[in-house]
């Protein structure tokens, strides 16, 4: 096998090999998107499947309960150890990785992407074809809505 520094997506970073990878989560940027220690190298990742208001975004003002879903990823996430779950694509168009996040060992590992939804500090962004968990999602985002949680309370 050759590998050519430089080429493919990320800038020349490193793309984690196989389906998951442990990472520790090194700084939470806002409400979906965290800096985690890849393999040892330092990574963006985007979580994949949810949106949360922004809070960090150059040129766009905070919207309305951003800073609460920030907050609540940080609670979640920060100086912790993660898996991170990839499914068919590893990065977007900003080089950033794409993954499910999951918080904890095991059976009672917190599958941080759905919490979110769940309390309604995200809204469901389905792009394919990373749509695993797209309709476990769109059920726990009918739910926080109806329930008037988080952001659908008050936005």
């Amino acid at each position: 096998m050759l590998v050519l520094p430089g080429c493919g997506g990320g800038g020349g970073e490193a793309t984690p090999s196989g389906r998951s990878v442990e990472a520790r989560v090194v700084r939470v940027v806002d409400g979906d998107t965290i800096v985690a220690s890849v393999e040892g190298e330092d990574q963006y990742v985007r979580y994949i499947g949810v949106d949360t208001p922004e809070t960090v975004k150059p040129g766009t003002p905070v919207q309305c309960f951003g800073p609460p879903a920030s907050a609540e990823n940080h609670r979640l996430v920060e100086g912790r150890t993660v898996r991170l779950v990839f499914d068919r694509e590893r990065r977007d168009d900003y080089g950033r990785l794409l993954a499910y996040v999951y918080e904890g060992a095991g059976e009672g590992a917190r599958f941080v992407n759905a919490t979110l939804v769940r309390g309604g500090y995200a809204r469901t962004l389905t792009i394919a074809p990373n749509t695993a968990h797209a309709p476990l999602l769109a059920r726990l985002q009918k739910r926080a809505g109806e329930a008037g949680r988080g952001l659908w309370g008050a936005c």
